[in-house]
């Protein structure tokens, strides 16, 4: 692990004995903080990411987001730069440096649509989700699961190519539940770790005997294709207004009325968003039918032309 030297004046810190300008703070969460940094050994810009420990817990989870990072050199998932844990009296921080993505999230683009009255053309996002898809095999065939996945967690880089990002709820892909015990652990970690409106059927009342897998991803990709077909996830209006979220993903989902986008789209859609994971498809089925609606809208470009 990469080892903090210090924290000098004039807003400069040193990771891996490599010394990085302070620039400014760019967000701040309930236990993390990320700053925008540049190197002074060549002038680029890096985010910070600065998690707080209060207990051994989250010194644990701090490591397993490390880690996670670290398994992975994939186009379409966030590059761990450097890293380190900080220590700070009782308690810690965990440091990770990651590329500076100055375009901002998936979401951020999304908002900026809906705010000017715009809508995604369906190429862009078969592009965009090909990558997400492509980012996520990744994790899935290493027996990960994300997790978390949500478009505020997809960054897009000056090509618009998809990253994923923030890989501190992965785990396992597999979990095998064996008694209520187990359940409500698990349900009670998926409260903390897995966003609402994102979060797959299966763990809001999780089953004394069953398993878990990767296809909980699934969902939440499928929400996030929702998302930027109509601008906001199925189920973002309903947390929004302090609905059940916990009892509409029970319900099938429904394409909005005068749904600009192509049948094959719609249906790529509604595949993901299925309420018994039993009957989802598994990550390599979506990235081949997303290549095949790609090659599609290729050809008809072509005839356009």
């Amino acid at each position: 692990m990469g080892q903090t030297v210090c924290i000098c004046s004039r807003g400069t810190i040193t990771i891996d004995n490599k010394r990085y300008f302070f620039i400014q703070k760019l967000d701040e969460g309930g236990f993390s903080y990320v700053d925008l940094v540049e190197s002074v050994q060549n002038g680029k810009f890096y985010a910070l990411k600065r998690i707080i420990c209060h207990d051994k817990e989250d010194r644990k989870n701090v490591l397993n987001e490390m880690e996670m990072h670290r398994m992975f050199n994939h186009p379409n998932i966030l590059h761990l730069e450097a890293h380190c844990i900080m220590d700070k009296g009782p308690k810690c921080e965990g440091w990770l440096l990651l590329p500076y993505i100055k375009n901002g999230s998936l979401w951020t683009e999304l908002e900026k649509l809906r705010d000017t009255n715009c809508f995604m053309p369906e190429e862009r996002i078969l592009k965009i989700f090909h990558g997400i898809c492509g980012g996520l095999k990744a994790i899935h065939e290493k027996g990960y699961a994300h997790r978390d996945l949500k478009p505020t967690n997809v960054l897009l880089d000056d090509n618009g190519q998809p990253l994923l990002m923030d890989l501190g709820s992965m785990n396992k892909a597999r979990i095998e539940v064996k008694g209520s015990r187990e359940a409500m652990t698990i349900q009670d970690w998926a409260a903390q770790r897995c966003t609402i409106s994102y979060r797959a059927p299966e763990l809001f009342n999780v089953a004394s005997h069953c398993i878990i897998d990767e296809r909980t991803d699934i969902w939440s990709l499928g929400c996030v294709l929702y998302a930027m077909m109509f601008l906001e996830g199925p189920y973002d209006g309903i947390f929004h207004r302090g609905d059940s979220v916990a009892l509409a993903v029970q319900n099938e989902i429904s394409i909005p009325e005068g749904c600009r986008y192509s049948q094959t789209l719609q249906h790529l859609l509604t595949s993901t968003i299925v309420t018994n994971p039993q009957e989802r498809p598994n990550i390599t089925w979506v990235l081949n039918q997303t290549k095949q609606l790609l090659r599609i809208e290729a050809v008809e470009e072509t005839k356009l032309a």
